[in-house]
C-alpha cells in the first residue's frame, strides 16, 4: 500500500539478494462456518520481511470475521506483504508483494487452486480475459503479462522512461480496449496500453506520485497524487486529484490540497457516482461537483487510517486502522451517513479489500 521510499529500497535489495520465499506449513483445519454469497476479504500486509501476512474474511450479514483463512485452509503461511486481491469467476488472485507471487485460491473453501511465481515484486492484477492478465510491479520497467488458465508468465510490456531506481506501477483499471495504470514511485504519468497489442500507446503527465485509480459512472478517471517528500530528488509539491476524461485522456479538472497532505486510496461507491479518499480523514464528494468538501465523512480520531472500500451493494464504508503497524489492525464499518456499524480485529497493516 502506502510505502515510504526508503522501504521500497529495502524492498529492492531483497528482490535482488535474498533467496525465495520459505513457505511455513503447519496443519490444514475444516472450516465449520459458511463462506456466503456475499462477503468482504481483508488482505492484511504483515511487516516487511516477517512473512505474517494473512487473509481475513468478514460477513456483512452476520457481522462475523475470520482471520487467518489462507493459513487454516492451506497449511501454509500466505507470505511476506499481502498486497491486493481480485476475484473472477469464483477465484480470488491474491498478490503477495515480497515473496513475488500471486496465490488463485477458491473463494468459497479457500484453498489454493495454482499460483504464478517468479513475478519481480507484483503489485495489482488486471484481467483482459480468461488467458491473460496484467501484472504490475514496483521497481521494474516491465508490466508482467500472465496466462492465468496455466499459472505462468508469458510476456512484458516495457514501460517508458522507467528505472529499476525510479519507478512503478500500481492500479489498474479498463476503459473499452484500453488499461490505464498509474506510476507512483517517483513517477508522474498514467499510461495507457492497447490490450489488443499489449503496448504502451500513450501516456498522461499528473503531479508528483500518483497513487491510486478508479474509473467513475461518467468514464472519468480520478487519481490522487501524494506530491512526494521534503528532500526527494524528484522533487516535492503540494498533492491533488485528478479527474481525467478516459475517451480524450485528457485532465479535465485537478483539485489542489495543501502542501504536506498525504492523499491515498482514492475508492468509488458502487453507483460509480461518489468518491472517497483518505487525507488523514475520510473524505467524500460527488463526482460531479466543481470543488473539494470543506468538512470530511469521517474525522481522523487518532487513528491511522489506511485501507479503504465501499460496499457496492449498499454503500457502507469501511476502513482499516494500522494502529501502530505492529499488533492486529481495526477496521471500521459506517453507514452513508457516517453511523457506525460495526467494528472488528483482523491481521497485521489491514490494507487492501476484496468485495465476493
Amino acid at each position: 500500500m502506502k510505502r515510504l521510499i526508503a522501504y521500497y529500497w529495502l524492498v529492492l535489495l531483497c528482490t535482488l539478494f535474498s533467496g525465495c520465499m520459505k513457505w511455513e506449513y503447519g496443519r490444514e483445519e475444516s472450516f465449520s462456518f459458511p463462506a456466503t454469497a456475499e462477503g468482504l476479504f481483508i488482505t492484511n500486509e504483515g511487516n516487511f520481511q516477517y512473512g505474517n501476512a494473512t487473509l481475513s474474511y468478514y460477513d456483512p450479514n452476520a457481522r462475523t470475521i475470520e482471520n487467518e483463512i489462507f493459513y487454516r485452509a492451506n497449511a501454509m503461511k500466505l507470505g511476506d506483504v499481502a498486497q491486493s486481491m481480485v476475484i473472477r469467476d469464483g477465484v480470488g488472485w491474491i498478490v503477495v508483494n515480497n515473496s513475488h507471487v500471486i496465490f488463485a485460491i477458491d473463494i468459497t473453501t479457500f484453498k489454493e487452486k495454482g499460483r504464478i511465481v517468479d513475478l519481480t515484486s507484483p503489485r495489482y492484477i488486471h484481467f483482459i480475459s480468461d488467458e491473460k492478465a496484467y501484472v504490475t510491479q514496483i521497481w521494474d520497467n516491465r508490466i508482467f503479462i500472465v496466462n492465468p488458465k496455466r499459472f505462468e508468465i508469458i510476456g512484458h510490456i516495457q514501460c517508458p522512461n522507467m528505472s529499476m531506481e525510479a519507478g512503478s506501477t500500481e492500479q489498474m483499471v479498463q476503459y473499452g480496449k484500453y488499461v490505464y495504470v498509474n506510476c507512483w514511485s517517483y513517477q508522474n504519468r498514467i499510461l495507457k496500453i492497447d490490450t489488443e497489442t499489449d503496448t504502451i500507446v500513450d501516456e498522461l503527465v499528473v503531479g508528483i506520485q500518483p497513487t491510486s485509480l478508479v474509473l467513475d459512472k461518467n468514464n472519468k478517471l480520478w487519481t490522487l497524487t501524494d506530491g512526494g517528500y521534503n528532500g526527494s530528488p524528484y522533487g516535492y509539491e503540494a498533492p491533488s486529484l485528478y479527474r481525467i476524461d478516459a475517451e480524450r485522456f485528457a485532465v479535465e479538472r485537478q483539485f489542489k490540497l495543501n502542501l504536506g497532505d498525504k492523499p491515498s486510496e482514492v475508492q468509488l461507491n458502487g453507483t460509480g457516482d461518489k468518491l472517497y479518499w483518505i487525507n488523514d480523514d475520510v473524505w467524500c464528494m460527488d463526482v460531479e461537483s466543481e470543488q473539494l468538501p470543506n468538512t470530511p465523512f469521517l474525522p481522523y480520531s487518532n487513528t491511522l487510517y489506511y485501507g479503504l472500500t465501499i460496499n457496492p451493494h449498499n454503500g457502507d464504508v469501511y476502513v482499516a486502522d494500522a494502529i501502530d503497524y505492529q499488533q492486529q489492525g481495526r477496521v471500521y464499518r459506517y453507514s452513508q451517513t457516517g453511523e457506525l456499524i460495526d467494528d472488528f480485529y483482523v491481521g497485521v497493516i489491514p490494507g487492501a479489500f476484496c468485495w465476493k
